[in-house]
């Protein structure tokens, strides 16, 4: 007897928490399917800066620096991470 059904591969748990948050989830799943929507997000983040500029001024580029610090330590301890690089031979 043969299977008919196919077999579903289940996604590492971090990946099954970053797809299934609501908003992020999306642009992920979005962005692992074509990576050309990274540079459409890209559009759709400047523009909301521009209009958030225009309505509450130039304030709005403090705030989005002061969110964006908790990204940038992730960022640092990403590539400073020991045993992700392989020395060359």
């Amino acid at each position: 007897m043969t299977q008919t059904t196919p077999t579903i591969t289940r996604l590492p748990l971090g990946q099954r928490i970053l797809y299934g948050t609501p908003l992020i989830g999306r642009i992920a799943r979005e962005v692992s399917q074509d990576v050309n929507n990274v540079f459409y997000l890209l559009v759709v983040v400047i523009t909301l800066e521009i209009l958030a500029f225009l309505t509450w001024g130039p304030v709005v580029f403090t705030l989005t620096a002061l969110v964006l610090v908790p990204l940038m330590f992730l960022f640092f301890i990403a590539i400073s991470w020991p045993g992700r690089s392989r020395p060359k031979s």
